[in-house]
């Protein structure tokens, strides 16, 4: 299995950024709370969300090159659905287990909230 630290240094930074808000929002009076289901889903949420947008960014870049010729060119307006569309393949696919950079994200947002 790839090391989360070592993957990805986006993955990193959007994972520390949001165990850092994370962090801040359970932390009453300087003491730290331990985090709760609610705040567990909201990290895998976060996670998911994560992933979803890399995908579609992803897809975004591969069908850079795709002409828009044909019987059913559309010109500037496909171009403008077709990005619509990379997301909601992103979405899709971080929805039904996608590649595991949820997961990667999820259990690095683990480990920074259990370090304090």
């Amino acid at each position: 299995m790839i090391n989360a630290q070592v993957a990805s240094p986006i993955v990193n930074n959007y994972a520390v950024e949001q165990a850092r808000a994370q962090r801040a929002s359970n932390d009453a009076g300087g003491k730290f709370m331990a985090a709760g289901p609610q705040s567990e889903a909201t990290m895998r949420k976060t996670a998911q969300d994560f992933e979803s947008y890399f995908l579609g960014q992803m897809f975004e870049f591969m069908s850079t090159g795709i002409k828009t010729d044909g019987p059913f060119g559309g010109g500037q307006a496909e171009g403008t659905w077709r990005s619509f569309l990379n997301q909601e393949y992103g979405k899709s696919m971080a929805q039904s287990r996608g590649v595991g950079i949820a997961d990667m994200v999820y259990r690095q947002m683990l480990q920074l909230q259990e370090a304090k």
